[in-house]
């Protein structure tokens, strides 16, 4: 499309109104290739690829926050020059995508997964994708995230496929990829193990069962929440310094319903201290008993099927759901005099899968395991060495507590979406993997496994294969590593992590220079956000009322290294009265004939006011560009919207109303110059195309409108990024010190007026002394004008009269007030406000002459209640002061 940019000295609209221009600013940027990489370029590369979102999913402020930052990122590199690639793309979800598609399929009646087969099952999953699948790109757009889109990956696509099947059978081959039984988290809803990350832990109510085994002297008492896994129990293990079961220790002893004779052990994993000290080792379905059951050699016998029924045990539990179990065990235990006590409810930890809300099984089971002790200590070397650098620093800790520390990593899931693990299983027992560029073995009775691989295998891929590993190409050579990662902490060790240990393995090298750790979003209460609470914040909402730049710059603002921020709607609203700021700002500049293009006055030809914005606005880019490249996007954030509003808004807008011929509000003279009407147009003009160029990468939107209507050139997404060179001036600090002393006295007026009950708008005589010897006479027309003071004539005479401290010395302000305060009015006004000081000094004291209070009572109150009452008095001789000065009714 074709957008007809506005000339520069054309009128802005007067309200900025995001929805209506948003989508159609980015399409334009996006057609005209403005985020488009090229390897072929002599640029120094910059590259981040997207944390891919699961292809079932939507946009979460997650996602907002690490978006907004990569976009603050990239956005601000590619102004500075680099060949700047962000790389967009979405992860399958294994298990997310298989259960939508499931549910689907069972909500229209349809046959099972089972029932219609695999290739039929997998056919419907890829129907499913392309027809509903990815609605989150299109959202990625409404935030205006400046991706490459020509990159674009999915990780079942065929490059990336190609680059797990390589990666696979290199490590196959290394001994680094294994196939074995261990107990997994086993989802009973899923049929599949699955990852640590996929479980919830919830506090519930159930209950603990203490029941005997054995009899007299040859018994002990166990307890349990799950009584069901006591037909899989294989021994009872006690302390070996404990000396209640000394004689028991290599004996063994009857169970009750089975009738089955276990060994009692001894080992130090148990606690002699809690309980009875005795324990049930049930090492199929417990990762302690399993361990254990492994010390002692003990037989495994898994009691359940992959549904989470009973079997194999060889009672007449066979059949029923664990649950079901529990209950009828409980019962028959009871029955048989074995329990001992019941503690119910028993509010314990039970871990749940995270997509289907039921409770996991740790099961014995056959998987594929990554041997991670070696791949974890190269990514640990990575960061002790520099060459990746965590920030905050912080981070490093909870990193090598896992890094130094990983058990090897399950990674076979039972789905059918995924990708499917390579390899062949023989009619007499061979096993070939089987690489991309391989033929798999023919013959009957050749089978490939039917498990699929953890979603995170593929993702950990991602730094590299998105860029087209296992081949060589221009992007990979050039992009390799990635400049950064931005990624929430909550998943250092899910993914982070394991790309650092694919990373090294495959490619030599760590896929990142730095890795920026943000926090997570809650609520303005600080609580996490859950739809049960109901304080789930949608940011899709919010960019409908506010539009993306506000919503951004909350974001920004809050996001400060490894810590949690908070955001509500009404802070939203509050940046989206910061960009209605910034458009207000340059409607008037445009509007007094600011320009970037034109030459800064010469120093001896700048106002003071002049010069101290030029130093203010270069010390803002440095602080800026030292905050953006240390990640403390909240600071610089900061740091901007202070320039911005209570400088440039509030302040240089202001005094330089006086510098221009004519004054915005009334239209009259202010008796400014000519040459000092142009030195401010160019000195606003400079000063406005710096900042909206700084504030470009956090607030896209609202800065091409205005930066292309005050320049007249097509965008500001490839502008250059302001430099020491061409940005601001020198700090000058006599300058400085006098704009801050005409600050103070034009503050000082304000407050006075206020506290008068002046009315905005009337004008009052003044005589304002002191001036030249403050250093402050080049300022007496800013100040008058500011303040509405009028010259003070040869009648006159003052009705008040105060005095501002200056750095240059004292300036007086003598005022005539009679005939512009309604002194009735006035009188009554300060009379309520007396009283109301008068009551908090009362009550006040009452409380601070009671003994009781003040000895009982906690510190911190009782000093509130003297600052309280420290203040009241302030108030009352304030008012009393104001009642005296006036004159009589």
């Amino acid at each position: 499309m074709t957008e007809t940019l506005p000339a520069r000295t054309a009128d802005l609209p007067a309200k900025w109104t995001p929805g209506e221009v948003e989508g159609d600013m980015y399409r334009r940027w996006v057609e005209r290739g403005y985020f488009q990489a090229d390897p072929s370029s002599d640029k120094p590369p910059f590259c981040i690829v997207i944390p891919p979102p699961n292809v079932t999913g939507s946009l979460h402020l997650g996602h907002a926050m690490d978006h907004t930052l990569i976009d603050v990122l990239t956005r601000r590199r590619r102004m500075q020059g680099y060949d700047a690639l962000w790389l967009p793309g979405m992860d399958h979800a294994g298990i997310a995508t298989q259960s939508v598609v499931e549910r689907r399929m069972a909500a229209a009646g349809e046959p099972d997964r089972h029932a219609i087969g695999r290739e039929a099952f997998v056919e419907k999953v890829w129907e499913w994708k392309a027809e509903s699948g990815g609605s989150i790109l299109g959202q990625m757009e409404r935030l205006g995230d400046g991706v490459d889109w020509s990159r674009e990956r999915f990780t079942l696509d065929e490059g990336l496929s190609r680059a797990v099947s390589t990666v696979f059978k290199r490590m196959y081959d290394d001994g680094l990829i294994y196939r074995a039984e261990r107990l997994v988290n086993w989802s009973p809803a899923l049929r599949s193990a699955i990852s640590d990350i996929e479980v919830d832990h919830a506090e519930v109510e159930g209950e603990l069962v203490s029941m005997r085994y054995g009899d007299g002297d040859a018994s002990v008492v166990v307890a349990t929440t799950r009584v069901e896994t006591m037909l899989g129990d294989t021994a009872v293990a006690v302390h070996p310094g404990d000396e209640r079961y000394a004689h028991l220790v290599g004996t063994e002893i009857e169970m009750p319903i089975t009738g089955r004779k276990i060994p009692v052990v001894a080992d130090d994993y148990v606690d002699p201290e809690f309980g009875s000290g005795a324990v049930k080792i049930t090492p199929a379905h417990d990762p302690n008993d399993f361990e254990l059951g492994k010390r002692h050699d003990l037989p495994m016998p898994t009691i359940m099927d992959e549904t989470g029924t009973i079997s194999g045990s060889g009672t007449r539990f066979d059949g029923m759901d664990r649950f079901e179990a529990r209950r009828a065990i409980r019962e028959e235990l009871a029955a048989e005099g074995r329990i001992v006590a019941e503690k119910r409810p028993y509010l314990h930890s039970v871990g749940h899968c995270s997509r289907t809300g039921v409770p996991i099984e740790p099961r014995l089971s056959l998987q594929w395991f990554v041997r991670t002790e070696p791949l974890a200590r190269a990514a640990g070397d990575a960061v002790r060495s520099g060459e990746t650098v965590l920030h905050p620093k912080e981070q490093e800790k909870r990193f090598f507590d896992w890094v130094d520390n990983m058990h090897d990593w399950t990674i076979s899931r039972q789905l059918w979406w995924g990708h499917r693990i390579p390899v062949w299983y023989g009619p007499d027992g061979e096993v070939v993997c089987v690489g991309p560029d391989e033929q798999p073995p023919s013959g009957e009775g050749w089978r490939q496994d039917s498990d699929v691989l953890d979603t995170w295998f593929s993702s950990g891929l991602w730094p590299f294969s998105t860029l087209g590993w296992p081949d060589e190409t221009p992007d990979l050579r050039k992009y390799y590593p990635n400049s950064v990662l931005v990624t929430g902490y909550d998943i250092l060790f899910f993914w982070v992590v394991r790309m650092m240990m694919f990373g090294t393995y495959a490619m030599g090298r760590s896929p990142f220079a730095d890795v920026y750790l943000h926090g997570l979003i809650r609520d303005e209460h600080g609580k996490k956000m859950s739809k049960s609470k109901g304080n789930v914040i949608d940011p899709l909402d919010l960019m409908d009322t506010y539009g993306a730049d506000a919503l951004r710059f909350t974001i920004a603002r809050g996001s400060n290294p490894g810590t949690d921020m908070s955001l509500s709607s009404d802070w939203v609203a509050a940046s989206r009265n910061f960009t209605t700021k910034l458009w207000n700002i340059t409607r008037f500049a445009l509007a007094k004939g600011a320009t970037a293009d034109a030459p800064l006055p010469a120093e001896a030809d700048r106002t003071d006011a002049d010069r101290w914005i030029l130093g203010r606005l270069a010390e803002v880019r440095s602080q800026t560009d030292a905050l953006l490249d240390a990640y403390q996007f909240a600071k610089a954030t900061e740091g901007l919207y202070h320039f911005a509003w209570d400088e440039l808004a509030d302040w240089y807008v202001e005094l330089a109303k006086t510098q221009f011929t004519e004054s915005s509000d009334s239209g009259t003279s202010t008796g400014a110059d000519p040459a000092t009407e142009a030195g401010t147009q160019a000195v606003l003009g400079h000063v406005l195309d710096a900042l909206l160029r700084m504030l470009h990468p956090i607030t896209p939107f609202v800065t091409e409108a205005l930066w292309t209507a005050l320049t007249g050139r097509e965008t500001v997404v490839t502008a250059p990024w302001p430099t020491a060179d061409g940005t601001g001036a020198p700090v000058d600090p006599a300058a400085s010190a006098r704009v801050t002393d005409a600050q103070k006295v034009i503050t000082e007026v304000r407050r006075f007026r206020t506290e008068q009950g002046l009315p905005d708008r009337k004008s009052v005589a003044a005589r304002l002394v002191g001036l030249s010897e403050a250093g402050l006479a080049a300022h007496e027309r800013s100040l008058r004008f500011l303040n509405r003071l009028d010259e003070a004539g040869e009648d006159f005479s003052a009705t008040a009269t105060f005095e501002v401290a200056t750095t240059g010395g004292p300036v007086t302000v003598e005022l005539d007030t009679s005939g512009a305060i309604d002194v009735a009015a006035e009188r009554a006004r300060l009379g309520r406000d007396l009283a109301v000081a008068e009551k908090e000094r009362d009550q006040a004291d009452k409380k601070l002459n009671n003994p009781k209070f003040t000895e009982k009572a906690p510190a911190e109150v009782v000093d509130g209640i003297r600052s309280r009452h420290a203040t009241a008095l302030a108030d009352i001789e304030r008012i009393a002061a104001r009642l005296a000065a006036l004159p009589e009714a």
